[in-house]
């Protein structure tokens, strides 16, 4: 009889051990999925307010023709010449988190949209596909060409002026932003504006992340359930990444957490972009030529970032940047 109820509490423990462990691993389960790659469902930013303008001798322009110090989401959106790819979601075209390592082709960031999926053992995979740059108020992120019209060739400085916030109730989605800036190439006074409009080279490039070191509860409790990455919510260094670089196909059965060279790489700090908002002095930006210099700016929510989960969906964002040739201008 003692044999037998020995052997009955054995098997009752077993049993107890695999009802935890089945719950364990859902909980693991439903963790992973705060990732971005949720993206087309629930992870959106609603508007984005844009505002660049300029100090200290700089003049810029959205079809290097008509000059300005202040450029707004009219100015980008309205901006109409031959070639022009200004992209700026706004109402019903919400924008989503996409990933980029950086490359340029002919011009164009090489931008990847992914989506969450279910692998051959049941596991979460990735999805990705190249998201195609359009000209109005649609697409997944915010792109626009803007010429600086310079009397001599000098450096041009972000100041801490420039920043990335929530406008309105703050999801966090904001700690996730990226900005890259490609000098394209530049031209002589007097140069026909179409001239300037058609420069697609690839002189610098330069990403910048404004809020790296700022993180939410939610997103500390990302970094530790999907990308295994202790942080704290303030104060944290700057957190290396893997961008997307090609288009995945469901059939290639990508994990969540691949680090596959052929579809991911390093994305490597450029410039001064580990210095975040400079609370006081400067970023160095590009460099201009007298004359007329374009640069494409993009503005977008990188999915691979640990701040990018379902929790900070929704919200509006405001991308201010401020550029001058004087490096105390916006100290």
């Amino acid at each position: 009889m003692a044999k037998a109820n020995k052997k009955n509490e054995r098997k009752r423990r077993k049993i107890f051990l695999a009802i935890i462990m089945i719950l364990f691993v859902g909980v693991v389960l439903t963790a992973s999925t705060y990732a971005w790659f949720t993206a087309n469902r629930t992870v959106t930013v609603e508007a984005i307010d844009v505002q660049v303008s300029t100090s200290q001798g700089l003049q810029i322009s959205t079809d290097a023709s008509n000059w300005k110090s202040i450029v707004t989401n009219t100015d980008i959106t309205g901006a109409n010449w031959t070639g022009v790819l200004n992209q700026l979601p706004q109402g019903s075209s919400t924008a989503v988190p996409v990933s980029t390592i950086g490359t340029v082709n002919n011009g164009l960031l090489d931008m990847y949209k992914g989506t969450i999926d279910t692998g051959t053992s049941g596991e979460n995979i990735l999805v990705a596909e190249k998201s195609t740059e359009v000209n109005g108020t649609s697409g997944d992120f915010v792109v626009f060409d803007l010429f600086f019209q310079s009397s001599a060739a000098q450096t041009v400085y972000l100041t801490s002026n420039s920043s990335v916030v929530a406008k309105g109730t703050s999801t966090g989605i904001q700690n996730a932003a990226r900005v890259a800036f490609i000098k394209e190439g530049s031209v002589a006074y007097g140069t026909a504006p179409a001239d300037a409009q058609a420069l697609r080279g690839e002189i610098s490039k330069w990403i910048w992340e404004p809020n790296y070191d700022v993180h939410t509860a939610a997103a500390v409790s990302n970094a530790l359930n999907v990308y295994e990455i202790t942080v704290g919510q303030t104060g944290g260094s700057k957190l290396a990444y893997k961008g997307v670089k090609a288009p995945i196909a469901k059939a290639n059965n990508i994990p969540l957490k691949s680090g596959d060279t052929q579809y991911f790489a390093d994305v490597t700090t450029v410039g001064s972009l580990a210095s975040g908002i400079p609370t006081s002095g400067y970023l160095n930006a590009f460099d201009v030529a007298e004359g007329v210099t374009k640069v494409r700016i993009y503005m977008w929510i990188e999915g691979q970032d640990v701040d990018c989960e379902d929790r900070a969906s929704g919200g509006q964002l405001t991308f201010n940047l401020q550029f001058s040739i004087d490096p105390n201008a916006g100290s």
